[in-house]
């Protein structure tokens, strides 16, 4: 690959005002996949290009859609539609990036998850959409997204798109858009779906492949650990201490958290410094002209400020954030293990994270191995290791019998041996045993551990079964033994019981005879020894006529309240 400034044909092609921008975001060389698509896509031809993430596929549409676009015009003239929201937000901003100097020209990231009334607000003006396919479709169903004026249509990661159920929605939109336009699509593969959209939507397109071994880094030891978001400070510190890097790079993915950082390490003693998009050019050129001489050790970037950082000696690059885009995990770690050189990579990742580690692994066809973090005591003793082996390095010094006169004054004064003495000074150094950091786990063990105690609950269940068992036949004796007095208590008070109701019944019969002799006599004679209250509610109605066989209550009467109320 040939340098921007030696390739005097890219020059004619490109907009000086783009290659001063690019040149400032880093890109000092072009990817293989950049060399072949953007010279198609300038010429106008439709293409097809199959690439891994982490390729540069972004500035191989982004250059030439930018070229294209008319500032002065402020109608959608491009529209790039990707699978996730956060591919989306990168995009743009890389865009915007590469737009820096051409002025009058807008670009808005439209998805899912955000309030739609802020989305339509800013699409007054807008050139250049980058979205999700749902949320351009629910804008074009609004009438808020027109594409009568687009010229340039991008599919970014065709193939997760389809997998993510986006098909009907990407052939709609395609088929929406009226007039003559190019139309790129990028796929890391491609499958029957991907093909027949490229035939019923493109012309004679173009097929630029890149081979996947791009993304291989062999020379790089992967590791990640499970830590929780608050302890990611001291995470990073303990990481330091035990390792003890020359140089090291620290990633974030916000420019905030960039500055938080390095204003803990230069707390802890550290010779960091911070490197993002706020700072001015000046500030970013001395900060790089520190860590390349060494003078700072640690620097912590975003990755869009990164993108210029090309030094060889860099032993260690920490994710302190992993990145939204496997393409930008791919940039950081490929900062160490240069010429020949092994490198590490540490990357910290939440419990919840762990799908992304996943992830990183498939498209990178790597391994990131799960470790825990050092332990306060073997920090500790690596922090004692490196202050007595730079001590040690002084012994041949010319000062050192001064010195040895200095200490044994001391000792004399304190009554102290040497080997107490020199322990306290140690001690001043490396300071205390940290507390341990403990590892975010999701909720509940891990399934070794679960299964690992169930099998050894089930051997103490199995002694204990046969305890229990005896118990249980002892315990159903002794139940069947008492359920047998039971039985014939039982059958005793049911005798008794069956007595007193023959009793009963008699002495019912004999009073029914004695009610219905009076009740006779009171027909006779007309009255009733009851009065009227006493009577059944089928008995009487409510104006006192003895006939009927229900009673209804009486309906209240409805309140009629003056009209003014």
């Amino acid at each position: 690959m040939e340098n921007l400034n030696e390739m005097e044909n890219w020059e004619e092609l490109i907009d000086d005002r783009i290659l001063r921008a690019v040149k400032e975001m880093g890109f000092e060389k072009f990817s293989p996949i950049q060399e072949q698509a953007i010279p198609c896509l300038l010429q106008g031809e439709d293409i097809i290009g199959q690439a891994q993430t982490g390729t540069g596929k972004t500035a191989a549409f982004g250059i030439p859609a930018l070229q294209k676009i008319d500032p002065d015009f402020r109608k959608l003239q491009c529209i790039i539609l990707c699978p996730t929201r956060e591919l989306a937000i990168q995009a743009a901003e890389e865009l915007r990036k590469i737009a820096k100097y051409m002025h009058g020209i807008k670009v808005l990231p439209v998805y899912g998850g955000q309030e739609i009334g802020k989305q339509i607000n800013g699409l007054r003006g807008v050139q250049i959409i980058v979205g999700t396919p749902g949320r351009v479709m629910d804008h074009m169903r609004r009438h808020t997204i027109k594409l009568d004026h687009v010229n340039t249509v991008v599919l970014d990661e065709a193939d997760e798109m389809l997998n993510m159920g986006f098909r009907e929605d990407m052939e709609l939109i395609l088929g929406q858009i009226p007039g003559e336009h190019q139309t790129a699509l990028f796929s890391a593969t491609m499958p029957q779906p991907i093909l027949e959209i490229t035939g019923q939507f493109q012309n004679n397109a173009r097929l630029v492949r890149v081979a996947a071994k791009e993304l291989t880094i062999p020379l790089v030891s992967q590791r990640y650990y499970r830590v929780k978001n608050q302890d990611k400070d001291a995470a990073c510190i303990r990481l330091l201490e035990y390792y003890q890097p020359a140089l090291c790079l620290i990633f974030c993915n916000t420019k905030v958290k960039v500055d938080e950082l390095s204003e803990v390490l230069k707390k802890e003693g550290f010779r960091a410094e911070g490197l993002h998009g706020d700072m001015s050019q000046h500030q970013r050129d001395a900060a790089m002209h520190r860590f390349r001489n060494g003078s700072t050790n640690i620097l912590i970037a975003t990755d869009v400020a990164a993108r210029g950082i090309d030094v060889d000696n860099v032993e260690a690059v920490i994710n302190y954030d992993i990145p939204q885009d496997i393409e930008y995990y791919v940039h950081r770690i490929g900062r160490t293990g240069r010429a020949g050189k092994t490198g590490r990579s540490f990357t910290f990742a939440t419990a919840r994270e762990g799908y992304r580690i996943r992830e990183i692994e498939r498209v990178c066809h790597t391994t990131i191995e799960e470790k825990k973090l050092p332990g306060a005591a073997k920090v500790l003793k690596a922090k004692a290791d490196k202050y007595l082996n730079r001590a040690w390095e002084l012994h041949e010094h010319e000062d050192i019998e001064l010195m040895k006169s200095f200490l044994q004054h001391k000792m004399d004064e304190e009554g102290c041996d040497a080997l107490e003495l020199a322990a306290v000074m140690l001690k001043a150094q490396v300071g205390d045993k940290g507390p341990e950091i403990e590892a975010d786990r999701p909720a509940g063990r891990s399934r070794g551990e679960r299964f690992g105690d169930r099998r050894r609950d089930s051997g103490r269940h199995g002694e204990g079964r046969g305890e229990r068992f005896d118990d249980r036949r002892q315990g159903n004796g002794r139940r069947e033994e008492g359920r047998g007095e039971r039985f014939d208590d039982r059958r005793k008070r049911n005798g008794r019981r069956e007595e007193g109701r023959g009793e009963r019944f008699d002495d019912r019969r004999k009073g029914n005879g004695r009610r219905g002799e009076g009740k006779g006599q009171e027909r006779r004679e007309g009255g009733s020894r009851r009065g009227n209250h006493d009577r059944k509610p089928g008995d009487i109605r409510r104006d006192g006529s003895e006939k009927g066989i229900a009673l209804a209550r009486p309906k209240r009467k409805k309140s009629i309240l003056p009209e003014s109320e």
